[in-house]
């Protein structure tokens, strides 16, 4: 190892800033010292692997190693990336899901080919993130047809045994709305599509008392598929979740889901009275999917998400949660039935919602207009 990079290493501990090895990387990367970034990004890896104790110093260092390599125009940048992200444990699971969304942002079909290049140990990227830059790749519009050596992999036997195997590698026309993050070396930002209730279009409320809407229960609904979106927030966040399901006595009409919602006793509306903001709106799928996906790849007050690829499989579990699709389905039957339903977004300024910038409300009202299922999310930092 250069002797550079162990005095680099050894000094990063008490370091009151990196701010300076950021720029020895940058400078070493526009002098074509790709190696440098890669070496040095190893060795800051090995030292924060897994078990030992976080160092913020090795881990802002680290993150700047991959988002020069990731984000640059060279195919040797990618190269380099995939000694950092080698391995099979839950660290580099989730460090190839990241990685996956910086590439897929930044390179052209040149850069992409290290990825999928060999089969076997020691060629190419791991299957991780492989699968996880297949996902990615589609969500910014890529068609696969016109990347051979990345739909061959996709199509193999390799790929489908993954858990996103289960997603079609096409885009539905409902998942082409989402806008995705950006990228910069020392930065990002993504656009999320829900906050807190705002004064908006809303349904009219029927003049039937709130309070005298019958329903009962559906506990044996998959209320796990339900908030699959957004369980990230209340697991590594300060999120809280309402996922429940309910079936009405009669078929309900448009005017009359604001009624009901206020009338089954969710959480999420208690202590809701007349003074109280209360918005429930006619979205179609693909606002919804994006609320969805929106949630579990960029995540709550707290974390990072999912990143793309698993948050497009979570954004399908929670659609089909919603719309009453029966586990071990497949993505076409999920796909059917998902347009057959009704969809609302809804919020309002109750205790439950903490108010900040992460508040969601959904419901799925299903063909026959008799099962109401209600998605509920907030964090909060």
């Amino acid at each position: 190892m250069d002797h550079g990079i162990e005095e680099i290493v050894a000094q990063l501990p008490t370091a009151k800033r990196v701010t300076d090895v950021w720029a020895e990387m940058e400078r070493r990367l526009a002098d074509g010292d790709i190696a440098f970034v890669g070496d040095l990004g190893m060795a800051v890896a090995q030292r924060s692997g897994a078990g030992s104790a976080r160092v913020w110093q090795y881990a802002s260092v680290l993150d700047t190693a991959i988002r020069l390599l990731a984000l640059g125009p060279n195919p040797h940048g990618v190269e380099q990336l995939l000694r950092l992200v080698d391995g099979e444990d839950r660290s580099a699971r989730r460090r190839a899901r990241y990685v996956a969304s910086l590439i897929a942002s930044a390179q052209d079909v040149q850069g992409l080919l290290p990825l999928f290049r060999g089969t076997g140990p020691g060629a190419g990227a791991s299957d991780e993130l492989r699968a996880c830059t297949v996902h990615e790749l589609l969500l910014r519009g890529f068609d696969l047809s016109d990347l051979p050596e990345v739909l061959a992999w996709a199509s193999s036997p390799g790929m489908s045994q993954h858990p996103l195997a289960w997603l079609p590698l096409r885009c539905t026309e409902w998942e082409n709305g989402a806008e995705l993050p950006s990228y910069s070396v020392h930065g990002s930002t993504a656009p999320i599509p829900f906050g807190p209730v705002a004064k908006t279009v809303r349904l009219p409320l029927r003049s039937r008392a709130v309070g005298r809407f019958t329903a009962r229960e559906v506990t044996e609904n998959d209320r796990e598929s339900v908030s699959a979106a957004v369980s990230n927030w209340a697991e590594e966040s300060n999120g809280r979740v309402e996922a429940r399901s309910f079936a009405s006595e009669g078929p309900l009409e448009e005017p009359d889901v604001p009624a009901a919602l206020l009338g089954l006793g969710l959480d999420c509306l208690a202590g809701y009275d007349r003074r109280s903001d209360f918005t429930v709106s006619r979205v179609d799928i693909g606002q919804a999917w994006w609320v969805l996906f929106a949630a579990a790849s960029t995540g709550g007050a707290y974390n990072h998400g999912l990143y793309g690829a698993y948050g497009r499989l979570s954004a399908w579990r929670s659609l089909g949660g919603l719309a009453g699709v029966a586990e071990g389905a497949g993505a076409e039957e999920l796909g059917a039935r998902v347009a057959t339903c009704s969809w609302y977004s809804f919020g309002a300024s109750t205790p439950w919602y903490f108010q900040v910038a992460w508040d969601i409300g959904l419901a799925a009202l299903d063909p026959d207009r008799t099962t109401l299922t209600v998605l509920a999310a907030t964090d909060t930092d």
